[in-house]
């Protein structure tokens, strides 16, 4: 028997996982790093910093490990973009998905006549959340420093030149950046002259079961393995949270609510939605990751928390259980109050970055605690409107499987089923993306047959059942919150510009 481990590079910290062959976690770590938001609508991180994440977190497990280590696979965050000088050494911080100053950038691309067909190609709605957009809008507010880069890189492929020398990026993850043809597995000529990007400044296209040898001596040493220790590539984490969760097969869909959210489903051939607002992104061969992203999952629950549940003592306000017990002294429905719960901007359904919140249907009748369930339903009904346009393109759903923390609050998981009208299966395994890594990468070593096996290692710890007078209280509801975030739509500009 062999051991792997599974490191997710994500947002707010690096998750390792060493598991064994059948997907039981033996050892952990997990180790954040800062985000510098130091200026309207930036999101930045230092590469160092997660590098250093990385390497910390991959010392402490290598030391609990009780057989040979066969691999170490990688998921990462989407959408990340950093400027390399000719020795790899940053030019710049990490821009991550949540930076939104590429906003102008992204509404030039929009009105562009081929921005339909720049989609179709590419699988990624634009917005400013894509390396292509933060490309475009650099060369045009930067342009001695987009010229003087010489690599363009997304994280992971930062941390893999730095732990083995070789500058290499999975088609996973390229899909998510705008610049990559899905169709045919290449760079796409027409975006990278949009971005003022030439294919050779960026990394060596890969697929996610492709491994790396090279491990530098002093590594291998520090970690105790091989220098020739396989490093999986790996792909993006959201693609891998599916295998994780195993939600891979026709109709099983996965549901993520952590402080955003996403909704995402696997089909065989790729499959684009006729109006740009769902993305296509690669998993493995005869495998692609059908959804939509939205930015507001439990960030809506923090304000909620922090703005409408502030004691005397604003440093301590009700916990987040609190919150929720008093939600359930709600009826279904927060008594005809609805809350849009664009506090962030939105990703999908609306992919507008100055989408703006809103509750509807107030009354004096309503007290905090209805605030506080409109404020959860408001969540659940953005994931349902992304859910049904994702069902349009792949089929109904049969289950969904949940992950995130939200996972943990009865209340939630009982809203979630009632709004999709679907059981909610809450696998036993919270680090998904490890998982997904790690599955991975037994298939790419060939100790187990194929991404299939994963279905003997994801144990199910509950399900929760829709209750029909919930359901019946939501379809009445739902259709006129989908009809109020359609008119207001066209307010959200008019809003922005006003100071």
């Amino acid at each position: 028997m062999t051991e792997i481990i599974g490191v997710d590079i994500g947002t707010t910290s690096t998750k390792i996982v060493l598991y064994d062959q059948t997907g039981t976690a033996i050892a952990s770590a997990n180790h954040g790093y800062p985000l510098y938001q130091t200026e309207v609508g930036m999101a930045e991180e230092d590469p160092a910093a997660i590098y250093d994440a990385v390497i910390t977190g991959l010392t402490e497990v290598t030391a609990k490990a009780t057989q040979p280590i066969a691999g170490i696979s990688f998921s990462a965050a989407m959408h990340s973009l950093i400027l390399l000088d000719d020795h790899f050494a940053p030019l710049t911080r990490m821009y991550t998905w949540a930076d939104n100053r590429a906003a102008s950038a992204a509404q030039q691309l929009r009105e562009r006549p081929d921005a339909h067909a720049l989609y179709w190609r590419t699988g990624t709605p634009i917005h400013p959340m894509t390396p292509l957009s933060k490309l475009v809008w650099l060369a045009q507010t930067q342009p001695a420093l987009h010229q003087q880069a010489r690599w363009f890189v997304d994280i992971k492929a930062y941390v893999l030149q730095r732990l083995c020398g070789q500058l290499v990026t999975d088609y996973s993850i390229a899909n998510a950046t705008g610049l990559f043809d899905l169709h045919q597995l290449k760079w796409d000529s027409q975006a990278l002259q949009l971005a003022q990007v030439r294919a050779e400044q960026l990394p060596q296209l890969v697929d996610t079961t492709t491994q790396l040898t090279g491990l530098t001596p002093q590594l291998a040493k520090q970690l105790g393995l091989s220098p020739n220790t396989p490093l999986i590539v790996g792909a993006s984490d959201g693609c891998l949270a599916n295998l994780g969760v195993n939600a891979i097969e026709p109709g099983v869909a996965a549901i993520t609510i952590g402080t955003s959210g996403a909704v995402r489903v696997v089909t065989d051939q790729p499959k684009l939605d006729p109006q740009g607002r769902l993305f296509c992104y690669y998993l493995a061969p005869n495998r692609w990751v059908i959804g939509g992203p939205v930015n507001n999952g439990g960030n809506v629950l923090h304000w909620v928390q922090t703005t409408l549940f502030a004691t005397e003592n604003p440093d301590k306000p009700l916990t987040y259980e609190q919150i929720t017990r008093l939600a359930t002294q709600v009826p279904a429905g927060s008594h005809g109050l609805l809350m849009h719960p664009y506090l962030n901007g939105e990703r999908a359904p609306l992919w507008d970055a100055n989408a703006r919140g809103a509750y509807f249907g107030l009354t004096a009748r309503h007290s905090r605690a209805d605030l506080a369930r409109a404020a959860l339903e408001g969540i659940c009904f953005n994931l349902a409107h992304v859910a049904k346009m994702v069902q349009a393109l792949t089929g109904p759903f049969t289950n969904l499987q949940a992950s995130g923390g939200f996972t943990r609050s009865e209340t939630w998981r009982q809203i979630l089923a009632d709004s999709f009208d679907t059981t909610v299966t809450i696998p036993a395994s919270f680090e998904s993306s490890s998982l997904g890594a790690a599955v991975l990468g037994l298939a790419s070593l060939g100790l187990i047959p194929d991404l299939s096996a994963v279905q003997t290692m994801v144990a199910n710890d509950q399900q929760q059942l829709p209750k029909e007078t919930n359901v019946a209280i939501y379809r009445e509801l739902y259709p006129i919150y989908e009809q109020l975030a359609t008119a207001y739509q066209p307010i959200y500009q008019q809003l922005a510009k006003f100071k």
